[in-house]
């Protein structure tokens, strides 16, 4: 990547961030391939359903132990073995057979059947990352890690296609060309082996420091913050890409190809906020970016459903999208610099857990209040709740302050 876009960064910042794009670029085309596979392998949906879950538990179990002993254990170490653990996935993925030995692989490997980023991984390359770039431009390094994340995921998504273009251009099974992609994911770990071998001594904490695991003077103020971040996570959860597209469907007769175009343009916009979001928050502060930019998204979210035409739906859809990832890089940068430098990991840990299973609680109920009718419940019920997140995140934790001076910062 271009040396200007990461300025400032040490080289161990950098790696970590090309190690994320490799990561997500592998997420993003496993994600798609994850159901289409087995499904050619003739699992039914309630079977591919069982292996998602267990998958999405088997992450979320990892993500929650790496972030508490993570500085037992060295996050060089760490990054190592969780990408020796990815090689084997893929591989084993793409080989067995039995589908009680595909459970145990789902749960115990790093395949995610989504493309959000829950896995060993987060919370040691976010710990890590703290401490490569200068407090005052956390949010900026934090915002460039994300969008080469969701950059490389989109990028990974599109790629998947290839596997039934090769089907085609060389007369093979796709259930053939799908398990090569799971061999891609092996090599893709094996890059990643690469990559974090390169990192130094410096990302890793002193003795004194890590002697001390898990969480304990910001005990209460992560509780706090994962309580609210649950409560944002269930209403983004009831509003997902996959319940609007299908309110879309239902509300509009909307083509696929055309909520494809659609779906583009929102990821777009969604990327494009991260990096918006620095020199607000440098401005005016990490909370005040948090609520101010978010609280708008959401009320965009819950108009949707009242706007009396296609246009006018689309028009705040591409709103939200473009206000609703600001919180992002600061959220990350607020965390991090309200707990100590030992307890950063853990706190990543347990936040991003709580976010992923709040998340995970909403489709399903989005789902049951679209068979209500074709109003869009679950878009009004979403913008509502992720409002009272905001106003609640505002008044809780403005006055907080962080443990790192965060001055205006100038990328």
């Amino acid at each position: 990547m271009p040396a200007r876009w990461l300025s400032g960064v040490s080289p161990d910042g950098r790696r970590i961030v090309l190690a994320k794009s490799v990561r997500a670029f592998g997420d993003g085309f496993a994600s798609i391939a994850f159901a289409a596979y087995l499904s050619q392998r003739g699992f039914d949906a309630f079977a591919i359903g069982v292996l998602a879950t267990v998958a999405l538990l088997g992450t979320t179990a990892a993500t929650l132990v790496a972030g508490f002993w993570v500085d037992r254990i060295g996050r060089r170490r760490l990054l190592l073995v969780a990408s020796c653990v990815s090689i084997a996935s893929g591989l084993t993925f793409a080989t067995v057979q039995p589908y009680a030995l595909l459970l145990l692989v789902a749960f115990l490997g790093t395949l995610n059947p989504s493309q959000g980023d829950v896995s060993i991984f987060l919370p040691v390359e976010q710990a890590a990352l703290t401490d490569t770039v200068a407090p005052a431009r956390r949010t900026w390094l934090f915002a460039r890690y994300n969008l080469a994340g969701r950059l490389a995921a989109a990028t990974g998504a599109l790629a998947s296609g290839l596997a039934g273009v090769g089907a085609r251009l060389f007369g093979l099974e796709l259930e053939t060309t799908l398990r090569l992609l799971f061999v891609l994911y092996a090599v893709l770990g094996g890059g990643l082996v690469l990559t974090y071998r390169g990192l130094t001594p410096a990302i890793e904490l002193a003795a004194t420091q890590s002697a001390r695991r898990g969480l304990h003077e910001s005990r209460a103020v992560v509780t706090r913050l994962s309580a609210l971040f649950a409560l944002d996570s269930f209403g983004g959860g009831l509003a997902i890409d996959s319940v609007v597209a299908l309110w879309l469907f239902q509300h509009y007769g909307l083509s696929v190809e055309a909520a494809g175009a659609i779906f583009f343009v929102v990821g777009v916009l969604a990327a494009g906020s991260m990096l918006v979001a620095v020199p607000l928050a440098a401005r005016i502060g990490l909370i005040e970016t948090m609520a101010y930019t978010h609280l708008p998204s959401n009320v965009a979210l819950l108009l949707v459903p009242l706007a009396p035409s296609l246009w006018l739906a689309l028009l705040l859809l591409f709103i939200r999208s473009a206000l609703s990832q600001m919180d992002v890089a600061p959220r990350t940068t607020y965390i991090v610099s309200v707990v100590t430098a030992e307890e950063r990991a853990a706190a990543v840990s347990v936040t991003n857990v709580v976010r992923s299973l709040s998340t995970a609680v909403g489709p399903s109920l989005g789902g049951a209040l679209l068979t209500a009718g074709p109003f869009g419940l679950p878009l009004v019920v979403a913008g509502a709740v992720k409002g009272v997140y905001d106003v609640s995140l505002l008044l809780l934790f403005r006055r907080v302050p962080v443990r790192d001076e965060q001055p205006p910062a100038r990328s």
